[in-house]
């Protein structure tokens, strides 16, 4: 109420949805009519932001009470409860103008990179400072093949408009592939832990 997002009857019980069998309706039937209805994506990002903002309010106006919570999370967060996976997803959100210093960032590691490249291109000249081959030649220079530099420069072009500017687009995160790769592994883990 707060912050003026309206959340549905429908989307106030999914919250406490746990396959531990501790619900007071039946989980499979919330989960379908939950499912058929909303897209899970967007209600955890929506969920966990409001929960991380809730959060971060009582943390100024009552410390103890954000200890309470934080020790609540952390004891649900040992059981199957969707709680403590909308808390999680919260944690994803990212600080204002957080991806312009993911850009500056990134500027500056470049700009550094070149200027050692450039240095060290400048004194091995200066110098004579060459690595050899077995033959005996100068191998310093030796030409990368033009399908590689394409290639690279290709995957790192692609990579910068898929992780930086399309989510500067939409304003929201791109699943990337250690993301894909962590929910692979929480399956994984999950479907052990029910054997």
């Amino acid at each position: 109420m707060l912050e003026h997002v309206a959340l549905s009857d429908l989307e106030k019980r999914m919250m406490y949805f746990t396959e531990s069998g501790e619900m007071r309706e039946d989980p499979l039937e919330l989960n379908t009519a939950f499912e058929a209805e909303y897209d899970t994506d967007d209600y955890e990002a929506k969920t966990g932001k409001l929960m991380r903002h809730a959060y971060r309010r009582l943390q100024k106006e009552n410390p103890e009470f954000a200890s309470q919570w934080k020790q609540a999370i952390k004891k649900l967060s040992a059981g199957d409860h969707y709680l403590s996976v909308l808390w999680n997803a919260g944690a994803a959100e990212r600080p204002p103008y957080d991806s312009l210093k993911l850009l500056g960032t990134a500027l500056l590691v470049i700009v550094v990179g070149m200027a050692v490249i450039l240095a060290g291109m400048y004194f091995s000249d200066r110098y004579g400072i060459h690595w050899t081959s077995r033959g005996g030649t100068p191998a310093t220079y030796r030409p990368m093949p033009v399908w590689l530099q394409r290639s690279l420069i290709g995957t790192v072009v692609v990579g910068y408009f898929y992780f930086v500017v399309v989510p500067w687009i939409v304003k929201r995160p791109v699943t990337g592939l250690g993301q894909l790769f962590l929910r692979f592994l929480r399956r994984k883990t999950h479907d052990s832990s029910r054997e």
